[in-house]
């Protein structure tokens, strides 16, 4: 009976409840938009991009309060052009390109795989991607102008241009490394002076180290400080033949490896000066200080970049 009277008494409380029409907000649309992706082709693979429909421009994410993009994922993407022109650059004449934003969509990890027949083969896996979303590059800077043989090169000299990253292979290991761009000397593939849908540049770039001099594995080990050995495995260290097996360990090392990327250009905006295309980088994982063998990875994913004088 007292159960009855009580339920009774919430109804009657709710029917006095104002109804309120929750419309959807500005930023419930843009979240609808990023899960909203179409197969994009680059180099013979799909990997996701978002759709033209659902494009986030520049001004677009410009517009945004910071509570507005706080949790949501927007600050790992890079801006969208929306355009089919070409902007032509003078030769003799250095522009900037700036604000230039990669944003990975695929990861792949190079390993030996082997097929029904025992036949053991060398071929790219995807992987599991394990950091938040803090992997895309962005604000990088450098000077781009028509250079030697009429072909237009990309210097890059400044900005975000790095990215601490690890992925897991489909067996659980992880694969730590620095996405980066360092150093990045860009040639067009053809002759020309225009920005335009279809243009191809690419060049290599510089890999450092995944982790600084400073950096103390887990025994004290460091390259500029720290223990110069595992001081509680002093028995395996007191020889020439104890100390090989440890002996990258001991000595860390700051290793430097080499990258490649390639760029190609499918929208411009010539009004704002903006280029967006896709991008397919090669490059090495961390080797831990040269204690272990690096593995090669094969990224895929979209970039953006403005032009100015």
């Amino acid at each position: 009976m007292k159960t009855a009277v009580l339920l009774a008494s919430v109804g009657c409380a709710q029917a006095f409840v104002p109804q309120m029409n929750v419309q959807p907000s500005f930023l419930d649309q843009l979240k609808n938009g990023v899960s909203k992706a179409l197969p994009v082709l680059v180099g013979g693979s799909a990997f996701l991009a978002p759709s033209i429909s659902n494009a986030l421009t520049k001004e677009d994410l410009s517009s945004l309060s910071y509570l507005q993009v706080k949790g949501t994922g927007l600050a790992n993407r890079c801006p969208e052009v929306v355009g089919e022109g070409s902007i032509a650059l003078q030769g003799g004449k250095t522009y900037q390109l700036s604000d230039l934003c990669l944003e990975p969509k695929t990861w792949q990890v190079e390993e030996e795989v082997t097929n029904k027949r025992g036949e053991t083969t060398k071929s790219f896996v995807n992987t599991k991607l394990m950091t938040r979303q803090t992997y895309s590059l962005d604000g990088v800077s450098g000077d781009i102008s028509v250079g030697e043989g009429g072909k237009i090169k990309f210097e890059e000299k400044d900005g975000i241009d790095y990215a601490a990253t690890t992925v897991q292979l489909p067996g659980g290991e992880r694969v730590p490394f620095l996405f980066t761009v360092k150093e990045l000397v860009a040639t067009a593939a053809q002759p020309g002076n225009a920005l335009k849908p279809g243009f191809q540049f690419g060049g290599s770039f510089k890999v450092p180290s995944y982790r600084s001099g400073l950096f103390l594995d887990p025994k004290g080990r460091g390259a500029v400080t720290g223990y110069d050995m595992a001081v509680a495995l002093p028995g395996l260290q007191n020889s020439v033949e104890g100390d090989e097996e440890l002996f990258k360990e001991n000595n860390k090392i700051f290793d430097v490896t080499s990258g490649n990327i390639e760029l190609e250009v499918n929208k411009v905006n010539v009004e704002e000066g903006e280029v967006g295309g896709v991008f397919v980088s090669t490059q090495f994982s961390d080797t831990d200080m040269g204690s272990k063998a690096p593995k090669k990875l094969l990224m895929k994913g979209i970039f953006y970049g403005r032009v100015a004088q």
